[in-house]
């Protein structure tokens, strides 16, 4: 059946669920730890520049249009927020991409109740480093350029003003397109046949990009959610692939 048009919010409870019982924990552990040092590092990092990165892109305003920086600081707040989200949240993914792409297989298994992967082991683990990071840098060549466009935007009198809320779109299908790959990467689904069936269901996948992005905006919860968030959408996966993603394999 297809998922309803909201139906974000139940793929990543239902996903946190799955990662939290003892038959995944294992493969949640290591990347687990991987994002929590990379996040504690960032945090530390932007805590020092953040005020410094506000102050650079606010515009400088004449001295009788003063009393509108009261208004435009919170503005350009979040808009650095969210440009140290998409830092923390692109690095994090590179680096876990393998393990990532692993936990993907077994909430499959666990969902299916079939198992037509290979076994765990650590030279399959290491075997999948190549694919998995070459599916990581598509990502990133499709990431770049657009977010390039934005940052441009970003830096321009008056129309940097719609950044932000852009941004915030942009960040929500860029969600769903992270973390829908690594089931349609397990199912050697060719990047631009994956791009046309989120299409297919972009309302679904806004939705769950969307929830994903808010949690991940949250400190420390964040490191939790990314795992979550690959049990969600492996969910979101195999309900509405069904009989497609067997085929696909």
């Amino acid at each position: 059946m297809p998922a309803p048009v909201l139906c974000g919010p139940h793929y990543l409870r239902e996903g946190l669920k799955l990662v939290l019982t003892p038959g995944l924990r294992l493969f949640v552990l290591l990347p687990l730890l991987i994002n929590l040092v990379l996040f504690v590092g960032l945090i530390y990092f932007a805590g020092h520049q953040f005020s410094l990165w506000v102050n650079t892109l606010m515009p400088a305003l004449p001295s009788w249009l003063s009393f509108l920086n009261y208004l435009l600081w919170p503005l350009f707040v979040v808009l650095v927020a969210l440009m140290v989200f998409f830092t923390f949240t692109m690095l994090a993914n590179i680096i876990a991409a393998p393990f990532n792409g692993f936990l993907s297989e077994k909430v499959e298994v666990v969902v299916r109740g079939t198992d037509d992967f290979p076994a765990f082991s650590w030279g399959e683990l290491i075997a999948m480093v190549p694919r998995t990071l070459a599916r990581e840098m598509r990502k990133l060549g499709y990431f770049l350029p657009r977010a390039i466009a934005l940052l441009i935007l970003s830096f321009i009198p008056v129309l940097n003003l719609i950044a932000a809320p852009l941004w915030l779109i942009f960040g929500i299908w860029m969600m769903a397109i992270q973390y829908i790959d690594y089931p349609a990467d397990n199912h050697k689904l060719g990047w631009n046949e994956m791009l046309a069936w989120l299409r297919q269901k972009r309302w679904q996948s806004m939705s769950f990009g969307a929830i994903v992005y808010l949690v991940l905006l949250i400190p420390l919860v964040n490191v939790l959610m990314m795992p979550a968030a690959v049990a969600g959408a492996t969910l979101f996966w195999v309900r509405e692939r069904g009989e497609d993603a067997l085929k696909s394999r």
